[in-house]
């Protein structure tokens, strides 16, 4: 898989134009969706690159993240002439630039695309890595494709804009990222000012969480190995992503990584020895910022049904992600199903259910 150019913005003009001269194109395409659209694009518009670009939008939110939106952004494509040395600007959050993402790798075989996140969770996480995809059957990304763009532009003046809960959306992966790189990072994150937000901090905070991440994907593009680092708290927040969608009860992906964190953390402290101050710590934060995924005795089977679902399992094993310390990463962990629902136990317990 080739490398992610990773350009952290000083000249949001100058970078977009610099980007999009690398990738030679008979016809631009720019993805948004309802929000990006009035929200983002106006920052864009004056950028002589992209005066011809033809604009293709759609829902916003991850319940717009199906084959039938990926099907409009393909129909969209062949009816505006796009050809496979075309170029599409992926201008969104993470539903934008995985299904974009997605939609060039397989439309005409694949065409070029550069990911412009424009939030948190998106500059930290999903444009970062080439893993681009759809929800498919009540479950998360499960049809995809490991895809890199040629380029991504972190221009952190879109956070700005930014609701809290959003924020808390992207800063839960870079609390994982603290988690699986080093004890400074971890501290700095637990003691940021999440109420005074001081923006050219975050900015740095947000190069660095974006570096943890890139380093890990370059040793391992395809994820046969220490890329499942990535993947901490993710096999129970998946599994609580796809319960929410079933119920209707609509859930940011980063809240579900942070309620998952609490309970991978205390797997973690059961299986591998991670220290229980560091756990309380971490979960603390966690209770103190993104509230409580509800949830009861009779939905353990449902979870657990979910999480035999998840793509790093290995003929029907769950397979999770793990720490003995923060850095200290034990991939390809597994847990029965009593396991699992002792886990659901502790969760429901220091959350307060």
């Amino acid at each position: 898989m080739s490398k992610q150019d990773i350009i952290l913005c000083k000249n949001p003009g100058n970078d977009l134009t610099a980007a999009i001269q690398k990738c030679p194109h008979d016809k631009l395409f720019i993805l948004t969706d309802e929000h990006t659209t009035t929200l983002c694009m106006p920052a864009l518009k004056n950028i002589p690159v992209i005066k011809n670009a033809i604009e293709i939008t759609i829902g916003a939110e991850d319940t717009h993240k199906t084959l039938e939106t990926l099907a409009f952004v393909w129909q969209a494509l062949s009816e505006k002439g796009a050809s496979r040395h075309s170029l599409l600007l992926n201008l969104g959050g993470g539903m934008i630039t995985d299904l974009g993402g997605f939609a060039a790798a397989t439309f005409k075989r694949g065409i070029a695309y550069i990911n412009i996140p424009t939030t948190l969770l998106a500059m930290v996480d999903a444009s970062v890595g080439g893993k681009t995809g759809i929800n498919f059957n009540g479950l998360k990304n499960e049809i995809g494709a490991f895809a890199p763009a040629s380029s991504v532009l972190i221009e952190t003046n879109f956070l700005r804009s930014l609701d809290a809960s959003n924020f808390f959306s992207g800063y839960a992966e870079m609390l994982k990222h603290g988690l699986i790189s080093t004890n400074a990072h971890w501290v700095e994150l637990l003691s940021f000012n999440t109420e005074k937000i001081d923006y050219n901090r975050l900015s740095q905070l947000v190069g660095e969480s974006v570096q943890v991440k890139e380093g890990i994907v370059l040793q391992d593009p395809f994820e046969h190995g220490i890329r499942k680092a990535l993947n901490l708290g993710h096999t129970v927040g998946h599994a609580f992503e796809s319960l929410a969608l079933a119920e209707n009860r609509h859930i940011l992906h980063g809240y579900a990584v942070a309620w998952g964190i609490v309970c991978e953390l205390y797997l973690s402290h059961v299986k591998t020895g991670f220290p229980r101050d560091k756990m309380r710590q971490t979960i603390q934060f966690i209770k103190d910022n993104y509230g409580i995924f509800s949830f009861d005795c009779k939905k353990y089977e449902r979870l657990y049904e979910y999480m035999l679902h998840d793509k790093k399992n290995t003929a029907g094993i769950i397979n999770f992600t793990l720490l003995k310390e923060i850095g200290d990463v034990s991939i390809n962990q597994t847990a029965n199903k009593d396991d699992i629902f002792e886990m659901f136990d502790f969760y429901r317990e220091c959350m307060g259910l």
